[in-house]
């Protein structure tokens, strides 16, 4: 008897840590146009990709087709449409059982897919007054093992210019587009980890294009501190319990996230999920290489102007 005992606590304890110690990785990524660079070959070298890097959840910005194949002429939307609509096969290629997009305004939505299950929280498109969230937002809820990953998805915008601005020129002169990226930023996180108190204590991550530059990189811009370009990342780290993960990973070295050479694609989380955090790493060979098309297509890089971003936890 002592002995079966024995053996079930044995068993119990073993099955606890292999629970306990189990890895969970995100993969987030920028893939310009939907996958632009791709689609032509029905994106069998995408899902490759995915499949050798094989992460439990994948965070998609750009996450709709917007051009035909080799071109920059405009699809016919929805109706030439591939991405977003059916993100659910071109997942299930790769081994994702769940998908869901977030906060769709315009052409430019985020996509979480996922082998664990998922459920949207809010999609986010601002509050029909005063804050336009132009590519839309997303706070969405994994279930991993009967606890909750908070994952907040965004894609700033982009312009130097505020958005809907009168004079274009003048405006970006005046740094518009980064007061107005800031704006975005707070609304973002008021609307998602600011609704939650002891939100730090949860587990939470907020990824995306943030389109802006950290303070914390500084010594590899070397602009002035007071400039506004950091007000984005300035408010989150002054305002939200939120730690840049890569930064913790990489302290004094610059991890570019684009090919134009600056880090604007972060995945933030609260100090409870730092606590798990194993790595965080962007991925620059293989597929995930970029360059410049030839041709000069409106500007298109291949597979994309943006490099992937890799983050373990182990839960």
């Amino acid at each position: 008897m002592k002995k079966a005992l024995l053996f079930v606590l044995a068993a119990c304890f073993l099955f606890s840590c292999g629970r306990e110690g189990k890895e969970v990785t995100v993969l987030y990524w920028n893939i310009q146009n939907g996958m632009w660079h791709d689609q032509g070959a029905d994106y069998d070298n995408f899902v490759a990709f995915v499949k050798e890097t094989d992460p439990d959840i994948c965070i998609w910005s750009e996450a709709a087709s917007r051009y035909v194949t080799d071109t920059c002429i405009k699809m016919q939307i929805p109706e030439g449409q591939y991405l977003p609509w059916n993100w659910d096969i071109l997942a299930g290629r790769y081994g994702h059982k769940y998908v869901l997009v977030c906060g769709e305004r315009d052409t430019f939505p985020q996509v979480i897919t996922s082998k664990y299950p998922l459920r949207i929280v809010r999609r986010l498109t601002g509050n029909g007054e005063d804050v336009i969230i132009v590519h839309g937002a997303g706070w969405a809820k994994v279930d991993i093992w009967g606890e909750e990953l908070n994952i907040v998805t965004l894609h700033t915008w982009p312009q130097k210019y505020a958005y809907l601005a009168g004079d274009e020129k003048a405006d970006a002169e005046a740094r518009g587009g980064d007061r107005f990226r800031a704006r975005e930023m707070q609304y973002i996180c008021e609307e998602t980890i600011g609704t939650v108190p002891g939100a730090e204590e949860q587990l939470w991550l907020m990824t995306g294009d943030f389109n802006a530059i950290s303070p914390v990189d500084n010594f590899h811009y070397g602009k002035d501190p007071g400039d506004p370009c950091f007000l984005t990342h300035l408010y989150i780290r002054g305002n939200t319990p939120y730690v840049d993960l890569v930064e913790k990973f990489h302290p004094g070295e610059f991890c570019k996230s684009t090919l134009s050479g600056r880090r604007i694609d972060m995945v933030y989380v609260t100090p409870a999920l730092e606590k798990r955090a194993v790595s965080a790493e962007t991925l620059y060979e293989g597929f995930a290489a970029s360059w410049r098309d030839p041709r000069k297509i409106h500007g298109f890089c291949h597979p994309s102007d943006h490099y992937p971003v890799l983050v373990r936890f182990r839960f």
